[in-house]
């Protein structure tokens, strides 16, 4: 296809805003912060954090059964693809089971982010949720 074919068909080459011309003697600004040292870009993001206050929580303390599922699948899928198991193996194979351990211990590292209906949400780390014990039933109980 040769170049005159491309002004045939409006591709929008020649559609495009020209660039803006800079004026001689004007100095073209840069906005990305290359001249800043990375230690000031650092102590502005540790005041950030430092500035956010923990609200009180709108939400249950209490794991779903949704959520509990959704974990445990997805933790059984990360175990079965080699990640590493954070608890301690007493002959468990299968990775549902082991998920079921973690969670029973508290280990696994993941965090739930529950949206309320305004758009906002709450994240909630696995450890800090209370988890009903109707999977004792399931596995067979302690």
């Amino acid at each position: 296809m040769a170049d005159d074919d491309y002004n045939d068909i409006d591709m929008g080459y020649e559609d495009e805003p020209p660039e803006p011309e800079i004026e001689e003697g004007a100095v073209e600004e840069d906005n990305n912060n290359e001249d800043v040292p990375d230690d000031i870009v650092g102590e502005e993001t540790e005041e950030k954090e430092q500035e956010q206050v923990p609200r009180p929580r709108k939400t249950s303390k209490y794991m779903t059964k949704y959520e509990r599922a959704r974990i445990l699948g997805t933790r059984a899928l990360q175990i079965s693809m080699n990640a590493p198991v954070m608890v301690e193996l007493e002959g468990e194979t299968d990775p549902l089971e082991i998920a079921m351990k973690e969670l029973r211990e508290r280990k696994i590292p993941f965090t739930i982010r529950r949206y309320l209906p305004d758009g906002s949400y709450e994240d909630w780390g696995v450890d800090e949720l209370i988890v009903e014990d109707s999977w004792k039933r399931q596995v067979g109980g302690d």
